[in-house]
């Protein structure tokens, strides 16, 4: 039998409120110039000024970097890591979705690193080593990506916008303040596409044939939990419990991914590159088509989905994504969000490169792929 190794290493203070314990934990450890880490959007709310009044009523001195925007490249890094240096920060504090936690998790290993931050990628062919990092905490103010309890940052390249991955333990947050009462400005539609995002990563992280069994009764739970929560998240927006219960559904799949995802990502990753679909909505879209090919592959896996969700058989779990779907108002086809069909063969050409449908529970083969993005359009 193989070794294999298993950690859940980071602490959580999870409810409402807990963003006001973010303060009081730097200054116990001593540090003093906070980099507040987000994006565009959310630096202009009353949230971020909020946020760096709590840090300054702690003694702390903080500054705000707020260059994130749309899928990330390396030059927001780069700027991040010029803000850092320019306020002589000690630590960072990401504070957003997904897009805002993966560029504040490398700002301070690009201030604190040599070289550019697509050598730190996993498949660089010379990657470069991860040293010590400045401390990192992170306040996620979606229930989607899970960014900030996952070990990985997906930075698009400038020129391609092909997603690259730094993955490594040393970018983990030390600390996330996981506070719902962060996600109740989100808009309906924000809130149903990052909540299909988290059920795409607990049900594609249960299906991948990775043996962790401690990820699979979590991405279960996770499941379970997102299933009954994100109709209220999205008919309900001030329904503290239901943002509650999607934000630990969403932090679950992400801590369950480390048995990595499937065929579903390896789609929505290239919709990201060529069409700029926001990621939740690209798996959204793509889930019912890789659903429906991975069915006949593990059938008992999608019994017990089936059963978490509540419904009878297993072959009632993919109509019953999409009948949630059309529930929470996700777009009825790729073609309804702009995608085309000239854009098939890049599609399919990114996707069959991605490495995420190497876990999937079935082989994926090009052809595969042109049919997921037909049956979707």
């Amino acid at each position: 039998m193989s070794i294999t190794r298993f950690s859940f290493p980071t602490t959580i203070h999870f409810g409402a409120g807990a963003r006001k314990l973010a303060g009081p934990h730097l200054a116990e450890l001593g540090l003093k110039r906070p980099l507040i880490v987000t994006d565009k959007g959310l630096a202009a709310l009353p949230l971020i000024a909020g946020l760096k009044a709590d840090l300054e009523a702690a003694g702390l001195a903080a500054a705000v970097y707020g260059g994130v925007f749309g899928n990330p490249t390396g030059s927001q890094v780069t700027n991040g890591a010029a803000a850092y240096k320019a306020h002589e920060a000690d630590c960072v504090v990401g504070v957003g979705g997904g897009a805002a936690l993966d560029v504040a998790k490398v700002v301070g290993l690009l201030a604190t690193h040599p070289g550019d931050v697509m050598e730190y990628v996993w498949d660089h062919p010379q990657v470069r080593p991860i040293g010590a990092l400045p401390h990192f905490i992170a306040l996620p103010t979606t229930s989607g990506t899970g960014s900030e309890v996952g070990r990985s940052s997906v930075i698009s390249e400038e020129d391609t916008h092909v997603k690259r991955v730094i993955f490594s333990a040393a970018i983990l947050a030390k600390v996330v303040f996981a506070d719902p009462e962060l996600t109740l400005g989100l808009p309906p539609a924000v809130t149903a596409a990052t909540g299909m995002d988290a059920l795409t990563h607990n049900i594609e992280s249960y299906l991948s044939p990775a043996y962790h069994p401690l990820c699979d009764g979590i991405a279960l739970e996770g499941v379970r939990i997102g299933a009954r929560a994100l109709l209220a998240a999205v008919r309900e927006p001030g329904n503290v419990q239901a943002r509650a219960d999607m934000m630990m559904s969403s932090m679950m799949g992400a801590i369950a991914f480390q048995k990595d995802l499937g065929a579903v990502h390896s789609c929505a990753h290239a919709l990201g590159t060529v069409c700029d679909l926001h990621h939740g909505l690209a798996n959204a879209l793509m889930i019912e088509p890789v659903m429906n090919f991975n069915a006949e592959a593990v059938p008992a896996k999608f019994a017990e989905l089936a059963h978490v969700v509540g419904v009878p058989s297993a072959t009632g779990f993919v109509p019953w994504l999409a009948h949630l779907k059309h529930q929470i108002g996700i777009a009825p086809s790729l073609a309804a969000v702009g995608v085309k069909r000239e854009h098939f063969p890049r599609l399919v050409e990114i996707a069959t490169k991605d490495m995420c449908h190497q876990t999937n529970p079935r082989a994926c083969a090009p052809a595969d792929f042109e049919r997921f993005f037909a049956e979707a359009f």
